[in-house]
């Protein structure tokens, strides 16, 4: 077991691992910040996005020792600094861009890398961003409305699939 150090949300934080934890076990047993999600343990699935340094990861393909040092910030710390909802949060409950839950927290993630490197994408380029995340319940056509929404574009002329 290791000692492992890193900013998570703005804060310091610790915890003990092997070396074979997984970003994602020590984010949610270790940290108990259990917004990311454990989806399909191959990195298929995207619902364990996080962002480490500035850059979206499945938490589920990197060590936690990998993140020594790191900056990380999960889907906890997506809120405003007054516990609000951030845009992109607003957007996917305004848009219903969820439904069971389960890769909301991957997919919001997802989107906010996205808007972070192209504030103002087509539908498209949202859609083909997303390929790295499966939502199994809304077809995706209200997901790329509310990232669409989050980005201050017209969400009139998004197509359904």
């Amino acid at each position: 077991m290791a000692t492992i150090k890193m900013t998570v949300n703005g804060r310091e934080r610790s915890g003990e691992a092997e070396g074979r934890t997984l970003l994602v076990d020590f984010l949610r047993q270790e940290l108990n910040l259990t917004g990311t999600h454990v989806g399909c343990d191959t990195s298929q699935c995207g619902a364990c996005v996080v962002h480490v340094n500035g850059e979206a990861v499945k938490a589920c393909t990197m060590f936690a020792a990998e993140a020594e040092g790191a900056e990380v910030v999960t889907v906890e710390g997506m809120a405003n600094p007054d516990g609000s909802l951030s845009v992109i949060q607003q957007a996917f409950q305004d848009h219903h861009g969820l439904q069971c839950g389960f890769c909301t927290p991957g997919m919001i993630m997802s989107a906010a890398a996205l808007l972070k490197d192209n504030p103002k994408p087509t539908e498209a380029e949202v859609r083909h961003y997303l390929e790295g995340n499966i939502c199994r319940c809304t077809g995706y056509h209200n997901i790329v409305k509310a990232i669409m929404a989050a980005s201050g574009q017209d969400v009139s002329a998004v197509a359904a699939e």
